[in-house]
């Protein structure tokens, strides 16, 4: 009677157990999908709306969990949530991210201004939040290089203003700029932020608007730049934005450039970086 052979020879390794790339290739796109749809997410500023604070060419991370999750946490927006879970109200002030209307597709960058059953209303130029004026205070203008990514304000309202100017024989643009200041919260002093103002605009004088339950009422930093909520959608703004459209506050500018990097002249990598506004924090 022979006897068996040991399954592995005295002396040989064991073959080396390879994973499958494709099972490692699915495990990375879980993990990605994972990170983006709960913990942070990038965002880059496509325009001026949010003027001083943000500005063409800015790259952000958004946190997700402040809010809660829904639908449009997911990447593609993917209907996998019911409804909205860990339902969290923003703060007066808040950056925040979200799905535009009406198509709720598009991801917008707006502060929040109104909460559910505040009066909101614009006069002279001046915002008011149930019925009283928030302190609108001028600071030294806001100050911008000229490049592919920005370009200066042109007045639209009848101005011969030129925000166009050399200084330290660079082209930038500098515009009229505020400090306003929120109503406390709880106790709390409100945000206070940069607002830009140009001009005298229609939006500078609006009915007063008073915010449904569960939605918000938001508006661009650059008052004369922005279709926010003091627009309806049937003129291309958002009107009241519903919670559940939320993706997440801004946290941190990661990355900025001015637009005029070239890939075949890798020294404008870093020349095209605006490096002083990298790290900056909401």
């Amino acid at each position: 009677m022979s006897q068996a052979e040991p399954a592995t020879k005295p002396g040989a390794k064991p073959e080396k157990q390879e994973e499958n790339f494709f099972v490692f290739l699915i495990k990375l796109v879980v993990i990605v999908a994972v990170f983006r749809s709960f913990i942070f997410s990038p965002f880059n500023i496509p325009s001026e709306s949010m003027l001083p604070r943000l500005v063409n060419g800015d790259y952000l991370l958004a946190a997700k969990w402040p809010y809660g999750y829904s639908r449009y946490s997911m990447p593609f927006s993917l209907p996998l949530l019911p409804g909205r879970i860990l339902a969290t109200q923003p703060k007066r002030g808040d950056v925040v991210i979200f799905k535009a209307p009406p198509t709720n597709q598009d991801d917008w960058i707006k502060r929040v201004i109104g909460l559910p059953g505040d009066t909101i209303q614009m006069k002279g130029g001046v915002l008011h939040i149930n019925g009283n004026a928030v302190p609108k205070q001028r600071i030294e203008d806001f100050e911008i290089a000229v490049s592919p990514n920005t370009s200066c304000y042109q007045p639209r309202y009848g101005m011969s203003v030129n925000y166009e100017t050399v200084k330290d024989g660079k082209t930038i643009c500098h515009y009229p700029q505020y400090r306003e200041t929120l109503p406390s919260d709880n106790g709390k002093p409100g945000k206070s932020y940069n607002v830009l103002d140009m001009e005298v605009t229609p939006q500078d004088n609006t009915l007063p608007y008073i915010v449904p339950e569960g939605a918000l009422f938001l508006m661009g930093d650059d008052r004369d730049n922005s279709q926010d909520s003091r627009f309806p959608v049937e003129v291309g703004g958002i009107g009241y934005v519903p919670q559940g459209n939320l993706v997440g506050r801004a946290t941190i500018v990661m990355w900025s450039t001015d637009g005029s990097v070239s890939w075949y002249k890798p020294w404008t990598w870093l020349t095209a970086a605006r490096w002083n506004r990298i790290g900056g924090t909401f």
